[in-house]
């Protein structure tokens, strides 16, 4: 199972780098059209946009450190939540200065770039991140694969709320879930790989 995340990250790291090759030569803009026109105006889904907003991510971030603090003292997990959400934020506003793509016209006045998209990234890393922690409390193997298939959707759904909000394209989305997911591998491969690290050290 852990091979197949670590593949997945990789095949992720690679869209992410194919997209940010392609998007303006127009490759995505048939895709941006069809999905702005599928999405646009839908409420419901435009409203989950706040659930990634700067401020809600780092509620969330600082929470899960001051958990994994005083419940756990797991330090390697406090740095874990560091890399994903705060240095997954830094991430993107590099990426964003890079790419400089503009957001799309009705854009509700936003003035930053749109690729990759932060909700989309944002969402990811937060969500996967907090569903790390919980299934590794969680005995039933149900109750755990409900948790990833709970953070995924959401996370998703986020990211297409930035659509139907009108503040940025599926590609920018895209390439934010993309960006997203190939960093919480990375750090989960070597989170895990340092807990391996220390169990054999203290075995020894």
């Amino acid at each position: 199972m852990k091979r197949l995340l670590y593949l997945l990250g990789i095949i992720a790291l690679i869209g992410f780098i194919g997209i940010g090759f392609t998007f303006a030569d127009g490759t995505f803009g048939e895709v941006d059209r069809q999905a702005a026109d599928l999405l646009t105006g839908i409420g419901l889904l435009d409203v989950l946009s706040v659930l990634a907003d700067e401020a809600v991510v780092f509620i969330v971030g600082i929470a899960m450190i001051v958990y994994l603090w005083l419940r756990r003292r797991d330090y390697r997990g406090m740095l874990f939540v560091f890399l994903t959400v705060g240095a997954g934020r830094a991430l993107n506003q590099g990426l964003k200065e890079v790419y400089q793509r503009e957001r799309p016209d009705f854009s509700h006045g936003l003035d930053s770039y749109g690729f990759p998209s932060w909700h989309a990234m944002g969402a990811v890393l937060y969500l996967l991140t907090a569903a790390y922690f919980l299934v590794g409390s969680l005995g039933s193997r149900t109750a755990q694969g409900l948790v990833w298939l709970a953070a995924a959707g959401l996370a998703i759904a986020i990211g297409l709320s930035r659509v139907a909000g009108g503040e940025q394209y599926f590609s920018d989305v895209l390439a934010g879930w993309c960006a997203g997911f190939a960093l919480f591998v990375a750090v989960t491969f070597w989170y895990e790989m340092r807990e391996r690290s220390f169990k054999r050290a203290h075995t020894q």
